[in-house]
């Protein structure tokens, strides 16, 4: 399938419910029980789906098992469902811009020829996975577990091509802008921007993933990749960049992905924290791959836990399994670390010695002692941000 031609099969669009809140707050298991979609987008395998207009597909916990997500299974976020349905890679340009004494305008064999490539191997997450586990409902996408992947991402750095760019004397921020456009002129375009001092070495313009061309509903031709931070800074389809010498005020800055600026980040329904911040770094977190809940374990036999954990690059120390609702924790084994940004892959072996339900949990613990807490000790926030709660997969051993 051409890529211009990629929206000639889109299918009905499917709602996305959005919540409301009432006085009372709790936290739990995220909603893992959604079904597999038996339609599949361009590129993709069926994915659970929320939306196709703009699409909005969930990877299964099966998939989690791997320290790479493949491309076809990598979960998609868009904000709006003006999506562009013909590009021409050959007159597509990044614009660089404003506050720099020589403009440029590449293209993508500009960025393939002019500049040292690199490759960074990292997790990317949306800032509302495992949403649904919030009580009351928070507005946004009610996603499980799955808005998350860990790609090989292969371009060029941001920096580089700022320095080409001759940035002037006294910029500060850099605004970023792709072609995840609006479908009205009065609704705000989807534009993040970046402190210079967080523009560091391993924040690259990629136009890969996984060794091959980026997945259009990911991003191509090219998208940002900012390892740590969540996703709503990873902008798709990359057009424009922006020096500035002060801060702009931004709707997806100044109102979206925002979470309380207090020690908890959190607050109450009907008592909402007045101070915000931006969501940036990921909080620690782990998922149990297998089994999942519909896994047919038999008594005696030989079960290999498998999952994965990650944080914002400090990197995995351990992942702890228990059976005993977290009284008790045991010891997990870790497979090679590809990056301190990518996922870390940890099994663990044992054999059910009782039929029935058995309950069990990962908790991860990174390299400077920070450990995931229990679901229910992760307080509310208006958005339903930065869950990440221990992951929790009931069985049953016949």
């Amino acid at each position: 399938m051409k890529r211009r031609d990629f929206f000639k099969t889109s299918f009905v669009a499917s709602s996305v419910l959005l919540g409301s809140s009432s006085l009372a707050s709790t936290t739990s298991q995220p909603n893992n029980s959604r079904s597999i979609s038996s339609v599949a987008f361009p590129e993709k395998r069926p994915l659970i789906t929320y939306s196709n207009r703009p699409p909005l597909l969930e990877t299964p916990r099966d998939a989690f098992t791997r320290a790479i997500t493949p491309n076809d299974e990598f979960f998609v976020r868009w904000h709006t469902p003006r999506i562009p349905t013909h590009l021409d890679i050959d007159t597509y340009r990044i614009n660089v811009h404003g506050f720099v004494n020589n403009p440029l305008s590449l293209s993508l064999k500009n960025l393939k020829t002019n500049y040292e490539q690199v490759e960074i191997t990292a997790v990317l997450q949306c800032g509302g996975n495992s949403r649904s586990a919030f009580n009351p409902t928070t507005t946004g996408i009610q996603w499980g577990s799955g808005a998350m992947g860990c790609a090989t991402w292969k371009g060029v750095r941001l920096k580089d091509i700022l320095k080409s760019a001759g940035m002037k004397d006294g910029a500060a921020w850099i605004g970023l802008n792709g072609d995840d456009k609006p479908v009205m002129n009065k609704m705000p375009s989807f534009i993040r921007e970046l402190e210079l001092h967080e523009v560091k070495d391993d924040v690259i313009i990629a136009y890969e993933m996984n060794g091959e061309d980026l997945p259009y509903l990911n991003g191509y031709p090219v998208r940002l990749i900012i390892p740590g931070y969540y996703a709503d800074s990873w902008v798709k389809m990359l057009s424009n960049i922006t020096v500035l010498k002060e801060y702009k005020e931004l709707f997806f800055m100044d109102s979206a992905y925002r979470i309380p600026d207090n020690e908890c980040e959190c607050e109450e329904p009907d008592n909402r924290f007045e101070k915000t911040k931006p969501i940036t770094t990921m909080n620690i977190k782990s998922l149990i791959g297998y089994p999942t809940p519909k896994s047919k374990i038999t008594l005696d036999s030989n079960v290999m836990i498998k999952g994965i954990a990650f944080d914002s690059g400090h990197g995995i120390k351990e992942v702890l399994i228990s059976f005993d609702d977290g009284k008790t924790w045991e010891n997990s084994e870790l497979e090679k670390e590809l990056s301190a940004h990518a996922f870390r892959v940890f099994k663990f072996a044992f054999r059910p010695k009782n039929r029935g339900k058995l309950n069990i949990m990962a908790k991860a613990i990174n390299t400077i002692g920070v450990e995931q807490p229990f679901a229910s000790d992760i307080k509310w926030n208006h958005g339903g941000y930065k869950f990440n709660g221990i992951d929790s997969v009931a069985i049953t051993v016949e």
